[in-house]
């Protein structure tokens, strides 16, 4: 590879082709299993689904978040391989190797902690011991990927990751239905379900390590020995770039909090539901609004097929493109004020843009996703969930989806430029809104929200880290703008109210709403829904009529902000320069 960075352009297009790879691959695994997925549903019974998507898949999330997490991100900042520098990046890339050692020890202490701590109704569950072991055996089993996943992203290779991820996604399914479907027809009472998550996943980690190792080699299979290695310095820190894993540990640190913001709702939740109201929210969680598509293991399809592949992919680029930018990284600092001065506008007009489609896209998602939810709950659940938490949490996931599109985006920016002492300034204020959402989530339940609350709550503390990720990002280019050109004039390079739709859009939704409320009102559906409840009463002519409707006004709003602002986001922002 070339010893230098990859020009603004090209590693944009780059990071746009791996977010689309990672979208294709997310959006294909998924339609392949939906059959197999909604047999799951069928199979397996909302205690088993709640304890397996809840519980386990917290001590699963913790054990990798907390290994994996800073060293991922460290890397990412430092860049790929450098062929002017071998011994610089054999240290980093050995670093890769960290989160195998660091996930053992903590993958047999959050099995222990956990069986010794689980309450009475999932102790009780069948081959509950032994599904834990197999669970923490699948987090160490998937850590083995960890060097061959971060060759990839630091070479932008992204099709090896689509492979193995793809193709372990679909093993996953397969095996976790044949397991279920083999404990059905012995009579058993799905005594073998939780144990068919456990195996999903293991097979999950065999496929993905046995992917990557086909793709590129076993030689990322061990560290490498450093050009300036010898045996008279052969300890530990000799193999790895200190500087790196002194950045690593500090995105680790801060991981601690974000891991708690992040699966809060699962802790809450097993702490104040029974096992079927989990299955309930834990099935609502993994459909997402609107989407009837889905992937049972992996949450909504919305979260997982576009926002994952677009935060990850804007990681890559902001971290390549803004890596020096402000002291972040001095090793990667660009050459020289102009060339800093436009990475600035390319990453400033880059993440607008992203923004003013989120912030639309999630208008129109807000508007017409709760007008339709009624219809869409008897058709996207089975029988046996209209029971649960699963409808409540379905219908607000309409408002949650869009503060999580905007928050992924902020924070995959912001933890691409932010130097170690920014770092620490956020952890300390993720424990301020590790409060907030502790404070909201007992509020909310206690004011009769349910499993909702968990929700709410996660709204709540979104909007509170949207608004610090956008302080921070309005000081980082005022900042940097300033120190790379003291020339320019012009409006600041970054205003996140440049984001916000267009009045004819909001003129437009507004419409939209009103119609849909005369049209549901004038052709019942919704009690048509209620009255007569399954997937064949969305054929009912009212049914049909209305839903009709609500495909026209979604399409005109789509026009209306193609119109108004879509087709002019790929416009650069302007800026003059006094001589």
């Amino acid at each position: 590879m070339s010893t230098s960075s990859p020009p603004v352009g090209r590693l944009l297009k780059s990071s746009m082709a791996s977010a689309s790879s990672l979208m294709a691959l997310q959006l294909l695994s998924r339609g392949f299993t939906f059959a197999l997925n909604q047999a799951l549903f069928r199979l397996a019974s909302p205690s088993a689904f709640g304890a397996a998507a809840i519980q386990f898949e917290l001590i699963l999330s913790t054990i990798l978040f907390l290994s994996r997490e800073g060293v991922r991100n460290a890397l990412l900042r430092d860049g790929g391989v450098n062929t002017a520098h071998p011994d610089a990046t054999a240290k980093r890339m050995n670093l890769a190797f960290l989160p195998i050692a660091a996930g053992i020890p903590l993958a047999l202490c959050t099995a222990f902690l956990y069986t010794y701590y689980a309450g009475q109704e999932i102790r009780q569950q069948p081959h509950f011991e032994a599904t834990i072991i197999l669970y923490a055996i699948s987090a160490v089993v998937e850590l083995l990927s960890e060097p061959f996943y971060n060759v990839a992203m630091g070479e932008l290779k992204t099709g090896v990751r689509v492979r193995a991820e793809g193709l372990g996604i679909t093993a996953k399914s397969i095996t976790t239905f044949l397991v279920l479907f083999y404990d059905s027809t012995r009579g058993n009472n799905g005594s073998l379900a939780l144990l068919a998550f456990a195996f999903g996943q293991l097979v999950y980690g065999l496929v993905m390590l046995a992917t990557y190792t086909l793709y590129l080699g076993t030689s990322y299979m061990a560290p490498k020995h450093p050009a300036s290695f010898s045996s008279r310095n052969s300890s530990l820190l000799s193999y790895i770039d200190q500087e790196t894993l002194h950045l690593s540990f500090t995105m680790t640190l801060q991981s601690l909090v974000k891991h708690f913001l992040t699966e809060g709702d699962k802790m809450v939740l097993s702490w104040f539901s029974p096992l079927q109201d989990q299955g309930g929210y834990a099935i609502a969680v993994n459909y997402g609004p609107l989407i009837p598509v889905i992937n049972l293991f992996d949450g909504s399809l919305i979260a997982r097929i576009i926002f994952q592949p677009i935060e990850e992919s804007l990681r890559v680029f902001f971290s390549r493109t803004l890596g020096g930018v402000g002291s972040a990284n001095a090793k990667t600092k660009p050459n020289n004020s102009e060339e800093q001065y436009a990475s600035l506008v390319q990453s400033a007009s880059t993440l607008r843009s992203l923004l003013s489609i989120q912030v639309s896209m999630s208008a129109i998602l807000v508007v017409f996703g709760s007008a339709y939810m009624s219809i869409l709950l008897p058709l996207l659940l089975p029988s046996q969930y209209l029971t649960t938490s699963a409808p409540n949490v379905l219908a607000a996931w309409v408002w949650y989806i869009p503060v999580l599109a905007v928050n992924g985006g902020l924070e995959a920016f912001l933890s691409s430029v932010a130097t170690p002492k920014d770092l620490n300034g956020q952890s300390r204020w993720m424990i301020a809104f590790s409060i907030i959402y502790i404070i909201s989530a007992i509020f909310l339940y206690r004011s009769g929200f349910g499993d909702s609350s968990l929700v709410y709550a996660n709204i709540i503390n979104l909007s509170v880290r949207i608004l610090y990720s956008l302080h921070f990002i309005t000081n980082f280019f005022s900042k940097s703008i300033a120190s790379a050109s003291a020339s320019v004039t012009g409006p600041p390079l970054f205003n996140w109210k440049d984001a916000l739709p267009s009045w004819n859009l909001y003129t437009a939704l507004a419409l939209s709403s009103l119609f849909i409320y005369l049209s549901d009102r004038r052709f019942k559906a919704s009690a048509t829904i209620a009255a007569h409840p399954g997937k064949l009463a969305i054929f009912n002519p009212s049914v049909l009529i209305h839903v009709a409707i609500g495909t026209f006004l979604g399409l005109v709003c789509l026009f209306t902000w193609w119109r108004s602002s879509g087709r002019h986001l790929n416009v650069s922002f302007a800026r003059k320069k006094v001589d």
